[in-house]
């Protein structure tokens, strides 16, 4: 989900709650994060930023290895020879409620009417050049962007979903993308939206268009650093 507080509804210093999953800001004294913790009794929370794991309300860094697979599912990383042998052995991996499936072919939870925005999103991360390209965020890390400029969201939400959707270390075997979306409904001013459908092909078109655009690929340019 969107990393915001479920009660400031801040993006700003928010922790997920190990126990029931809930996001909250703050672990300081007094802090929302802080009073979940002596309510209800739940006692570790990662901060989703920083990816650092804190017990409260004694507030203390909790440093232990098992903890690893959490922050890989939040933030997977692949190599350049994971990427190269991705097509060449393609296998079934577990996901850690139990279910099995083929990583790449996931499906993306819908939240109310995106489904066209799925649809497109799905096929596009199953054209292995575009695909490789954002599975290594080094591709596109150090590009720069105007000041005020938003639409380099896109670049970083389309790279964190495709990196979530090809993740042979998923809890589940789906991904939510919500936050892509969110991304969508900004940078095209609420032209492409999760509540209303959409056409598939004019989503393509544009969505294709502003990653060309954020990458640095202009009208006179016939091709941007990706494609």
């Amino acid at each position: 989900f969107e990393k915001l507080c479920s009660i400031s509804l801040s993006h700003i210093n928010v922790y997920a709650c190990l126990v029931c999953g809930k996001y909250f800001q703050g672990r300081g004294l007094k802090s929302h994060a802080y009073i979940h913790s002596v309510q209800l009794s739940h006692h570790v929370f990662l901060n989703l930023h920083t990816l650092r794991f804190y017990c409260l309300p004694d507030n203390y860094e909790i440093i232990d290895s098992s903890l690893e697979d959490i922050t890989y599912v939040l933030k997977p990383t692949f190599t350049a020879q994971h990427i190269a042998h991705l097509d060449k052995q393609a296998k079934l991996s577990r996901a850690y409620d139990g279910t099995t499936y083929l990583p790449g072919i996931v499906g993306l939870n819908n939240i109310k009417a995106n489904d066209y925005a799925n649809a497109v999103l799905q096929a596009l991360s199953n054209v292995p050049p575009l695909r490789n390209y954002f599975l290594e965020e080094e591709n596109y890390r150090c590009i720069q962007r105007p000041p005020g400029d938003i639409m380099f969201l896109l670049v970083q939400r389309f790279g964190e979903l495709m990196r979530k959707l090809w993740n042979p270390r998923n809890f589940k075997a789906h991904v939510s993308p919500h936050e892509m979306l969110q991304a969508v409904v900004l940078c095209s001013k609420k032209n492409f939206q999760i509540t209303k459908q959409g056409d598939g092909v004019e989503f393509l078109s544009w969505f294709l268009n502003a990653l060309h655009a954020a990458l640095g690929g202009t009208k006179r340019k016939k091709k941007s650093e990706w494609g």
